[in-house]
């Protein structure tokens, strides 16, 4: 024991090679005949690039009108971490029913008792506890002012004077393209779809060709007195379901046949 102690501590025994012992495991083999198994993966060089040094997009902090000191006012880099609403411009929302320490007092701002400081859908727009309310109280106007449909306008209307000042000469044709030539109307929205109707108000002395889609009493007469050629152009049928139809045609030709037999009735005793 003491020779072998004295052969480790000696400087010879530094370049001879050291006996191994065996360990104790479960390996049974020679443990010098092992060596490293490569890996199968290849190696992966890591190259580290140096960081490309970009220019930091600036906040700029004056937002008010307010120059402030050279020293205060210092470029804050634009981040993730700290963007935010400006201050002031968000509030919390309060925090019914959450007791004392919330600020609305001990009925949370809903008052003591009564259908308003339940839950639930509390009461309609409009409700006035039973009594009349005020929609329906007001009176309803009738027409265009009430909001009713049949105080829309039906036609384009123009006027005999309008007609007279815009120097038509004798034969042409008046009608709804060539006052919108002349300029006397400018329809837009719905009045573009609106027919053409002659008013009585003024006078016409050249003899021209209208064609409209209704006429006044007051313009017919005035238009017929001059020589002007009246035509009447017919609206557009309004749609109704076959059956309708059908039974208007019948009821038409009923009707038809009933005053040729009151005329023919008529006629003998005349």
């Amino acid at each position: 024991m003491a020779a072998s102690l004295l052969s480790l501590s000696s400087p010879a025994s530094s370049t001879t090679t050291p006996h191994l012992h065996p360990l104790s495991s479960h390996f049974k083999g020679n443990a010098r005949n092992l060596r490293a198994n490569p890996c199968p993966f290849p190696s992966v060089k890591l190259s580290h690039h140096r960081a490309k040094q970009r220019q930091p997009l600036v906040v700029n902090s004056a937002a008010s009108g307010v120059q402030e000191s050279a020293a205060s006012n210092q470029n804050v880099r634009f981040r993730l971490d700290n963007l935010g609403p400006q201050p002031g411009s968000r509030k919390k929302a309060k925090r019914k029913g959450r007791g004392h320490s919330a600020g609305q007092g001990g009925s949370c701002g809903f008052g003591m008792r009564g259908q308003k400081s339940r839950s639930g859908p509390g009461v309609r727009k409009g409700f006035e506890g039973g009594q009349m309310p005020l929609y329906r109280r007001i009176p309803k106007l009738r027409g265009i002012a009430g909001g009713m449909h049949a105080g829309l306008p039906k036609y384009v209307p123009v006027n005999l004077k309008d007609i007279a000042d815009a120097g038509f000469e004798e034969g042409e044709e008046v009608s709804l393209e060539s006052l919108k030539k002349k300029g006397l109307i400018n329809p837009s929205g719905r009045e573009r779809r609106l027919p053409l109707k002659i008013l009585g108000d003024g006078e016409l002395d050249v003899k021209l060709n209208f064609k409209a889609r209704a006429f006044s009493a007051a313009a017919k007469e005035k238009l017929e007195a001059a020589g002007c050629s009246l035509t009447v152009l017919p609206g557009r049928k309004k749609w109704v379901k076959p059956s309708v139809a059908k039974n208007l045609a019948r009821a038409e030709e009923y009707f038809a046949k009933k005053r040729a037999a009151s005329d023919s009735a008529d006629s003998p005793s005349a």
